[in-house]
């Protein structure tokens, strides 16, 4: 009878340990935007804040989702890039609200401009709905077209992890350019670092497509890169720092 109650007790503890970790890899993507999003509203400044960070994970998450299509992964996943794609578009609403209401006087751009130096760098929210909507639509038709094909399938299935792969690298890029890491939230950073490591861990312990793996390494490397620029930058300022965006910094910092 004791056995038996171990083994219940055990049964319930692995039960609550795969919800936990279920939990984890639905929503963990998403929590270390909400830091971000705080300082943004709260500052109304979005210029700490990559754009191309959410480009970079719809256009990622998007493919995933044909992915499965072509190759069945785990629903858990799939859930982690719908919820992801909702994440994304809540965050450019923001920093597009809060970028046209501090610019009064830039020149209003959109979508249907086809204008590829604005590339998005549009002046509504409803512009970057159609690009995503677009993109969606003929990489859909594109997928269906090819969906009997392997290579095509193991290829995409590759594209969509390394694109996520890539998505610190425009904030790299953004840190590089300001010589700075003001206005970026180093929560946000700590987050994705954490998120990345367990998720690639995961893939691992799950037997994932290497694509997924592979790609979640590298997205760890980027990920450490980024809190060197936090490291050095701050040892080594390449720029004066004005006293209120160093208030602004220090409250973040809280």
């Amino acid at each position: 009878m004791d056995d038996e109650a171990f083994y219940q007790i055990v049964s319930a503890f692995q039960h609550l340990v795969s919800w936990v970790a279920a939990g984890a890899m639905v929503f963990g993507g998403v929590v270390p935007y909400v830091p971000q999003y705080r300082d943004i509203r709260r500052t109304q400044n979005a210029e700490g804040f990559s754009t191309y960070v959410c480009l970079v994970l719809l256009v990622a998450n998007i493919l995933r989702i044909l992915f499965r299509f072509g190759r069945y992964f785990e629903t858990l996943l799939l859930w982690q890039s719908i919820i992801m794609i909702a994440t994304m578009l809540i965050m450019l609403n923001l920093c597009t609200n809060v970028r046209m209401a501090t610019d009064l006087n830039t020149k209003r751009r959109s979508f249907i401009d086809f204008d590829w130096s604005y590339f998005w760098l549009w002046s509504r929210f409803l512009d970057y709905m159609q690009c995503v909507l677009a993109f969606t639509l003929t990489a859909a038709y594109v997928t269906y077209l090819f969906l009997d094909s392997a290579l095509f399938v193991e290829s995409l299935g590759f594209l969509a992890v390394f694109t996520e792969a890539m998505l610190g690298t425009p904030q790299l890029y953004c840190n590089y350019q300001n010589k700075s890491t003001e206005g970026m939230s180093i929560k946000m950073v700590l987050m994705w670092t954490s998120g990345d490591t367990f998720k690639t861990g995961y893939f691992l312990l799950t037997q994932a497509p290497v694509q997924f793996w592979i790609c979640g390494l590298l997205q760890v490397l980027v990920d450490f890169t980024i809190l060197f620029q936090v490291y050095y930058y701050s040892r080594y300022p390449q720029k004066p720092v004005s006293h209120t965006v160093s208030h602004t910094t220090s409250a973040k910092a809280l």
